[in-house]
């Protein structure tokens, strides 16, 4: 009986495994083309069948991102813009959060939810009024318009909030106890040990604004004040496409969001293993 139930285990790990790499492999395969395709020209991308490593590694496509069309400022706009955004959530959601989790107020759960119910409002429906704001705060054409506009999270607040649940109320409770004020709590105690909702956060808000293309075309007019987004669906002409540029400007653009990732997988990883709590 034994002996079956460890095949019977060896065949569902087994079977999963190979789901697992031909999920992965489904996933990898349009990064790959895209590497490939930023090292040839449009006459080698559309041919037919597909040469993944190409007879020659050509360069003319990141030569002309950064060299010929100023790719370097929208790199760095959209850089400017997605690091501060990403401060700027992380310090105003773990405050709202820290005050929904472990602060008790006349109303706090009832403020909660209605501001949970903004989430159910597509942000279509208050593009219209949003850029009449924008307009007559005069933030038209301007990083800032974009930077207040996004500074703020309801599902931020509502990640951090549950991660802090998580999080021993003997904890605040001993600390006002000792002096700790409520900053002081916050700071010293509730956020390092939300170090792994921090980390997810981080990585959800930067991909987001990096990868957001509908803001700043509303937003910016300018082109010293495009982002990348912008930058790479110019690269689309009248009848036709440079798809080699695009796809180098593409590679190029996925680096920031690899590295955030890279640096804030270890607190992911730690959050799904012990669930946010901290030993």
């Amino acid at each position: 009986m034994k002996d079956n139930y460890k095949t019977r285990q060896r065949i569902a790990n087994w079977t999963l495994c190979v789901v697992g790499l031909a999920v992965s492999f489904l996933m990898l395969v349009p990064f790959a083309w895209m590497l490939s395709a930023s090292f040839k020209n449009n006459m080698e991308i559309y041919a037919y069948p597909i040469k993944w490593v190409p007879e020659f590694f050509r360069l003319d496509n990141y030569r002309k991102v950064w060299v010929e069309i100023n790719f370097p400022r929208y790199f760095l706009n959209s850089l400017k813009l997605s690091s501060i955004i990403t401060a700027a959530q992380l310090v105003t959601c773990s405050l709202a959060a820290y005050s929904f989790s472990k602060l008790r107020f006349p109303g706090r759960d009832k403020i909660f939810v209605l501001y949970l119910a903004t989430m159910m409002v597509p942000w279509h429906a208050i593009m219209i009024p949003q850029f009449i704001v924008v307009k007559t705060l005069n933030l038209y054409d301007s990083h800032l318009s974009l930077i207040m506009i996004q500074s703020f999270s309801a599902f931020g607040v509502f990640l951090l909030r549950q991660n802090m649940l998580s999080i021993p109320g003997s904890l605040h409770e001993a600390a006002k106890i000792d002096g700790c004020g409520s900053f002081r709590t916050y700071w010293s105690i509730i956020l390092p040990l939300t170090k792994t909702g921090l980390a997810t956060l981080t990585v959800l808000t930067f991909n987001g604004i990096w990868n957001d293309y509908l803001g700043p075309m509303l937003y910016l007019d300018s082109d010293k004040n495009k982002t990348v987004q912008v930058a790479l669906a110019g690269f689309k002409q009248e009848y036709s496409a440079d798809y080699g540029a695009i796809m180098a400007g593409t590679v190029c653009s996925i680096i920031p969001i690899i590295l955030v990732y890279v640096f804030a997988q270890k607190y992911i990883v730690e959050g799904v293993a012990f669930s946010g709590l901290k030993g």
